[in-house]
């Protein structure tokens, strides 16, 4: 099991940085998590093509978690040999407008989308198996945990606010793949439900007892030494920051 950063910009991207996107390999299904701004032509200059993509996941439906999911259908869907539906898992209502951005006549038969509410229920998607839990946001957000069938563990916030959810949902994760939008505190009160710091990210993987950490979703401009350095403050694992290409085993 192996995750590649595609990207792990918060809200917009940068001339560097992509928005959220994460593949995740295990054996030979890929499945890609949050195709936020900018990470499908990433995705294409890391040579994985949009045909050989098997599934997406999507924690929720702000753009910079899933726009461009429309690019990757459109070069699917608009290419010489249409490969069969791509399944598109995410909460419910959560892709309308990206999903919108075409008529259905052009890309309805690009994908087949399943939808779930997060904390729902237990589902598979390839070989994982996804479970989830609505974590605070200012849209209804999945938490997600994939459990391979080896019995390795990658959780992903999403974006998040606080929330005891967040360790319950990591525990004993080989990776927690965690929001850091801010380094110490969210400048904003009315935000700070809503966002989470790199600082409380190491003190959640320290109370999961995860074995690494990877911070992402920095808001632009943000130094990923002193986010690192906030995190490390509460835990004492491996702690990353989400760059463009970077590939992390999934070991357990």
């Amino acid at each position: 099991m192996r995750l590649t950063v595609l990207g792990g910009c918060g809200a917009w991207p940068t001339a560097t940085q992509p928005c959220s996107g994460y593949l995740v390999d295990y054996e030979s299904f890929r499945l890609l998590i949050d195709p936020g701004y900018a990470t499908f032509p990433r995705l294409l200059a890391l040579g994985t093509a949009a045909e050989e993509v098997d599934a997406v996941l999507v924690s929720h439906g702000h753009p910079d978690h899933c726009a461009d999911l429309n690019p990757l259908l459109r070069a699917r869907q608009l290419g010489a040999s249409p490969p069969p539906p791509l399944p598109v898992h995410a909460p419910r209502g959560a892709l309308e407008t990206v999903l919108a951005l075409d008529k259905r006549s052009m890309l309805g038969s690009a994908y087949a989308l399943h939808e779930f509410w997060p904390g729902g229920g237990d589902f598979d998607v390839g070989p994982f198996r996804v479970t989830t839990r609505l974590l605070p946001h200012f849209v209804p957000n999945a938490g997600l945990r994939l459990t391979a069938p080896d019995g390795r563990v990658l959780t992903y916030t999403g974006d998040t606010g606080p929330s005891p959810e967040i360790p319950d949902l990591a525990r004993e994760s080989d990776l927690l793949l965690s929001e850091a939008t801010y380094v110490h505190r969210v400048p904003d009160p009315t935000d700070a439900p809503y966002l989470l710091t790199a600082q409380l990210a190491g003190q959640y993987a320290a109370q999961a007892g995860a074995r690494e950490l990877l911070l992402t979703h920095l808001w632009p401009g943000t130094e990923p030494g002193s986010a690192r350095t906030a995190a490390g403050e509460g835990y004492c694992g491996g702690i990353g920051v989400a760059t463009p290409g970077l590939t992390v085993p999934v070991l357990r």
